[in-house]
């Protein structure tokens, strides 16, 4: 009974694996990478709502991010709706959806990041019809104006 279970274990895993690099009836193929790195921003550089910073890692360059909303969420955290914008080194834009950020006071203006998934939905260059995501952790200090977050997850480009 065991060896069967493992079996259907590994099957699963190879069948779930296949899925993203084999293209579905109707779709282009798609090659996945897993991304990752860290990003720093500045709050109010633009505006008194829009940070600047960079990134590093798989997305290096530059990106801003625009608080479109704050509101309370479950359980005493604040949810921060945000636009970002990416540029990288190379000039390629990354275009992502809006993203929620759930954050958890820790001190008087001080905010941990509970939740933060970030939705790729495509771009331009080497990011044109891309599709994936990547959550994040951090910090969000207002005091300070500083903002620092580690990203991870993954990219899938269209064949070309």
């Amino acid at each position: 009974m065991k060896n069967k279970m493992k079996l259907v274990q590994i099957a699963a895993v190879c069948f779930l694996t296949a899925r993203w690099a084999v293209a579905e009836p109707g779709r282009t193929p798609r090659q996945c990478v897993p991304i990752g790195g860290s990003i720093l921003t500045n709050l109010a550089v633009v505006d008194a709502n829009t940070s600047l910073g960079t990134a590093t890692g798989d997305l290096q360059g530059a990106v801003a991010a625009a608080i479109l909303e704050i509101a309370p969420g479950e359980i005493g955290t604040t949810v921060f709706t945000v636009q970002h914008h990416f540029v990288t080194e190379t000039g390629d834009t990354l275009a992502v959806d809006k993203a929620q950020a759930t954050a958890s006071m820790v001190a008087p203006g001080l905010f941990a990041i509970v939740t933060y998934p970030v939705t790729i939905v495509g771009g331009t260059g080497r990011f044109a019809g891309a599709t994936g995501g990547f959550d994040n952790i951090g910090e969000v200090d207002l005091n300070t104006g500083h903002t620092v977050f580690r990203y991870q997850g993954r990219v899938c480009f269209k064949d070309k």
